[in-house]
């Protein structure tokens, strides 16, 4: 059988997502599949950034993580997202990301691919949730196969609980208030385990 391609694309401000990303990462490579971990293209203006000293600090510290371009989604067996919330909603560097390849779905190559989504905000109820399923109605759009956590592991539950995909609240300090390091990673495993039966039953 193929060796599954992961792409885990992701957007991040001040390193959160990036820190899950990472996290996906390390699983993929131990579950032993081709992974690239891909950055969207950054929107903001530069002012913006640089009135922000942790999200210019991030922007620098990720400079050469490459840029996803549709290619990889066509190269993608899997996807793994990673997105901050944006009023209940996904970035719209992701948004961006997401509109562009139309060719793709035109020519039927985003469908059968297997995906899933992570997010963060800056309080519990502050639209991790809604993030997520937002991603997902795009993704059903492209004739995706969507794989969400659920509550498969019992590694969800210290992470919040969430079922639609891993989520975690940054605290005012930056750092993580749930621990979802676990569920992250059982997340990936999880996608990447999917994504070999629908190669296996495709072969």
């Amino acid at each position: 059988m193929k060796k599954v391609n992961l792409a885990i694309i992701y957007y991040s401000s001040t390193g959160t997502n990036f820190q899950m990303a990472k996290w996906a990462e390390e699983a993929g490579r131990k579950q032993g599949v081709e992974v690239k971990v891909l950055k969207v293209k950054e929107l903001a203006p530069k002012e913006a950034i640089a009135s922000n000293p942790a999200w210019e600090k991030h922007i620098e510290l990720t400079k050469d993580v490459p840029e996803a371009k549709s290619e990889d989604i066509e190269w993608a067996d899997a996807i793994l997202f990673s997105v901050p919330t944006r009023f209940g909603n996904i970035p719209s560097q992701m948004k961006q990301f997401l509109d562009i390849p139309g060719g793709l779905w035109a020519a039927g190559k985003t469908v059968n691919k297997v995906v899933s989504a992570m997010s963060s905000a800056s309080n519990p109820h502050g639209g991790q949730e809604a993030t997520i399923l937002s991603l997902y109605t795009s993704m059903m759009h492209w004739g995706a196969i969507i794989v969400p956590p659920g509550y498969t592991d019992d590694a969800v539950y210290p992470a919040g609980g969430n079922p639609y995909g891993t989520s975690v609240t940054q605290g005012k300090d930056g750092k993580m208030v749930e621990t979802v390091e676990a569920a992250v990673k059982h997340q990936t495993k999880r996608t990447i385990d999917i994504a070999k039966r629908i190669i296996s039953s495709s072969d």
